[in-house]
């Protein structure tokens, strides 16, 4: 079993995500001579670990406090792992990173001499520092990402070429790591944005999130950005704020019930929020009847077919607040998809591909129609580098052809496009995909979803509506 299976078993199991650390203080030890070391380190995590044996989903301890003794202190440490249950994992706060037979010796050190279960991880020299420390998906490894130290902006919240944090380029490069699922994420729950914006890249991995407490994160807004959709992928540490209290028992079990009430509320409002984005789409149907974007008659399509309907987008462009309704459904899709920007197509993408990276932040580029004659003589407009993932945007989807020729200029730029997303699939069979390519097809409502919202709320005369439908079954 991975590691992160048997972390998240252990969560569900107790119905808790506090990780409590073991990080004995000098000030908290009372220690007169040398021969009361081992002892006291041992006592001191043994009265935390017994105490919260059965709300604890893992125990931290910090490699640092027992280093500072000397070869006594890594004993005292090895008999903590040693007398914590197997079924509780144990994460060793070490922050190692180095590379070739030095990392191999930290893996041994840490694995098979402490016998410890995951280890915090400096990724700053590459993959080469994490590779002996996954060869076994029974271990795991939590990478430093987006830390809750003062001073962590000066380097990892630099802007690289691409338009990304660098604490970005990290998640996403974890995300590539993660093929055993053994890999998760260090964010500091006092960095609420960065674990915003990480969840969305990160979507199923776990993050450990240290900065309850002492540090002054706010919980609260640390489970609402962290948490997964299903209000877990998230451990809350806590150390001093346990291991001084006077009842570290009764500490461990207030805060895990303050975390389990926070994630119950924070699962409603997200089922609220479901209930809300039904409400959206009916706004957004209702909208685009009464604005003309839909028109019933006889047109002949681009791809020379004649239909009973036609749709038309490109009014969209005089209705913001519309516009901005669509582009937040788009992001509902979006946010389960893994890229490096999206790409809007022209004409009618245009405007909605920018109301979405407005609202996302996501960064944006689009392919010409016409390609320049002079200047640059540029394909595809805005800053991408070759090898990135793009989402293609449009406006709608009747045979595909202008998605394949889009795909074919972005391709030709060294891009990788795996997803498209669309308003409207009006093919007859929304089942049918680009699979066949090796693309995947999204969209926010289909042609047949539509009908039979306007039919039931009496917005199109039942005529119109079966002529429609009759079309689509040919």
């Amino acid at each position: 079993m991975s590691f992160f299976s048997r972390l998240e078993a252990r969560s569900k199991q107790i119905e808790s995500l506090l990780c409590i650390g073991l990080d004995p203080h000098p000030e908290d030890l009372r220690i007169s001579n040398d021969e009361e070391i081992i002892d006291m380190l041992f006592s001191y995590c043994q009265r935390i670990i017994e105490s919260t044996l059965d709300v604890a989903v893992a125990y931290k301890p910090n490699i640092a406090f027992f280093e500072a003794y000397g070869g006594v202190g890594i004993h005292a440490l090895k008999d903590v792992i040693d007398s914590i249950p197997n079924e509780i994992p144990v994460i060793l706060d070490a922050k190692r990173g180095d590379i070739a037979s030095t990392a191999v010796a930290y893996a041994q050190a840490v694995f098979k001499a402490l016998n410890a279960d995951a280890l915090t991880i400096n990724p700053f020299l590459g993959y080469d520092a994490l590779e002996p420390f996954l060869s076994d998906c029974e271990r795991g490894v939590f990478v430093l990402c987006k830390t809750s130290n003062p001073s962590a902006h000066q380097l990892q919240d630099l802007i690289i070429g691409s338009g990304q944090y660098l604490y970005e380029v990290v998640a996403r490069l974890a995300v590539e790591w993660n093929k055993s699922d053994n890999v998760g994420l260090v964010i500091g729950a006092t960095q609420p944005k960065a674990l915003t914006r990480v969840r969305s890249i990160a979507s199923d991995m776990w993050i450990l999130a240290p900065g309850v407490g002492a540090q002054g994160a706010d919980l609260s807004a640390a489970l609402r950005c962290g948490l997964r959709e299903d209000g877990l992928g998230l451990l809350i540490p806590v150390s001093r704020g346990i291991a001084r209290a006077d009842d570290p028992r009764k500490t461990a079990l207030t805060l895990r019930d303050t975390i389990n009430q926070e994630r119950m509320g924070i699962q409603t409002v997200k089922l609220q929020n479901a209930t809300k984005m039904s409400e959206l789409k009916q706004q957004i149907a209702d909208d685009l009847i009464r604005i003309g974007c839909v028109k019933f008659g006889k047109f002949e399509l681009k791809s020379g077919m004649h239909s009973p309907v036609y749709i038309d987008l490109r009014i969209l462009v005089g209705y913001p607040k519309l516009l901005e309704k669509i582009a937040f459904a788009y992001l509902v899709i979006l946010k389960d998809l893994k890229f490096d920007r999206l790409a809007a197509l022209p004409y009618a993408a245009l405007p909605i591909g920018t109301a979405v990276c407005l609202l996302g932040e996501y960064p944006y580029i689009y392919p010409r129609k016409e390609i320049k004659q002079y200047g640059t003589k540029a394909e595809v407009e805005g800053v991408y580098f070759p090898g990135e993932r793009v989402v293609v945007l449009d406006d709608l989807i009747t045979t595909g052809g202008s998605k394949f020729e889009a795909i074919e200029i972005l391709t030709r730029e060294g891009l990788v496009v795996k997803d498209i997303v669309v308003l409207i699939d009006r093919r007859s069979d929304p089942r049918r995909n680009f699979a066949e390519s090796g693309y995947r097809l999204h969209q926010v409502f289909t042609l047949t979803e539509l009908l039979d919202y306007w039919e039931l709320t009496d917005q199109v005369p039942k005529q119109e509506i079966k002529e429609v439908r009759d079309f689509l079954n040919d």
